[in-house]
């Protein structure tokens, strides 16, 4: 059963649900920031829109998630809506290939965070959050290609950059999970 009388959710699962709400807020913040550098007819500014419109489709149904059970949402939301602006304007400042490794970096971490999850989720104690996770890990897997494809490892100091944002994301992760 994924929740508890009352609509609560299951310790586990409202910890999931609670740092993937933040990741995806973090990631709509991250598109916001490149794309107000590197504007609307910009370089991949097509296709960063695009991930973009998607983050906010797996953040509004996170934000369900979190109503329909009762899951309070981190206390460091205002920090993240800052971090992820900046990270996504610096990033676009240093050029557009640096904006894709940004991406490329931070859509590899998803990507591990998520398939832990899944093995998490192994045994269908919670069908819906496991098929919004599998459905988005395969959203943030499309945007990791799409960015290394549009010369993410281009970007100066390319691996210095994407260790950086990696140790970064997982350091969210941790903390979003927890506060």
């Amino acid at each position: 059963m994924s929740e508890q009388a009352g609509g609560t959710a299951r310790p586990d699962t409202a910890r999931m649900i609670r740092v993937d709400q933040a990741g995806e807020f973090g990631a709509t913040r991250i598109y916001a920031g490149q794309l107000a550098v590197l504007g609307s007819n910009g370089p991949h500014a097509g296709e960063i829109a695009g991930m973009a419109r998607q983050e906010d489709d797996h953040l509004a149904r996170f934000n369900t998630l979190m109503a329909e059970r009762g899951v309070r949402p981190t206390v460091l939301r205002p920090f993240w809506h800052v971090a992820g602006f900046a990270l996504g304007a610096a990033t676009a400042l240093i050029g557009p290939e640096a904006a894709m490794a940004c991406t490329a970096a931070v859509e590899e971490e998803i990507d591990r965070h998520y398939t832990r999850q899944l093995d998490e989720l192994e045994g269908g104690h919670d069908p819906e959050l496991a098929g919004a996770v599998e459905e988005f890990r395969e959203d943030e897997r499309e945007h990791r290609d799409a960015a290394l494809a549009a010369g993410a490892e281009r970007a100066p100091a390319y691996p210095l950059l994407s260790g950086a944002i990696r140790l970064g994301c997982r350091l969210a992760i941790r903390l979003s999970e927890r506060i």
